[in-house]
């Protein structure tokens, strides 16, 4: 009878020893590179809204999109406002951007020029790359010579959906290796 309990004991220890070593195993892996908590916000004006296509044509959804289709489990906001200053990018920062953000993408657009503030462009700029690096949040710069090289709509200067597309594609790449880091 002792020989026949004897195997069920050793049994136990050696499953408790695997859950143990599985635990410690686990404990020691370092997180993926795409973490489920982790945000990517795309801060901007009406190129990160997407002005002029649908909703799921704007370059963050597609992003979205595209970091799915790699695995990601990271998820894209578009905290994008037509005709937003970065003044008014500023202001809201707190709100657009929440806790566990990993990446903003800054698109400061050209409204500035446009409402006659331009002189103020930089040094917001600046603050807002200050404050966020400060929570150590990577920011990746989209700026408007980016746009020239995609399709536009007929208004000349906002993208059509394959633009904003194409857009996503580009920025990609920049996105992934500021998830990773």
């Amino acid at each position: 009878m002792f020989q026949a309990h004897r195997p069920r004991h050793i049994a136990g220890r050696l499953s408790r020893l695997l859950f143990v070593t599985l635990a410690i195993l686990t404990a020691a892996i370092p997180a993926t590179s795409f973490a489920a908590d982790r945000i990517v916000v795309a801060l901007g004006a009406s190129h990160t809204f997407g002005k002029g296509v649908n909703r799921g044509q704007d370059y963050p959804a597609q992003l979205q999109n595209l970091l799915s289709q790699k695995g990601s489990e990271a998820q894209v906001i578009n905290a994008g406002i037509n005709g937003q200053t970065t003044g008014g990018m500023l202001k809201r920062l707190e709100e657009s951007v929440p806790p566990n953000t990993a990446v903003v993408i800054l698109q400061p657009g050209g409204n500035d020029k446009r409402k006659g503030v331009e002189h103020k462009r930089a040094g917001n700029i600046a603050r807002i790359r200050q404050r966020l690096e400060a929570q150590g949040i990577t920011v990746i710069m989209m700026e408007n010579p980016v746009f020239r090289r995609y399709p536009k709509q007929a208004d000349g200067q906002h993208l059509t959906p394959a633009g904003y597309h194409d857009l996503a594609r580009w920025i990609l790449p920049k996105v992934v290796q500021a998830l990773s880091q």
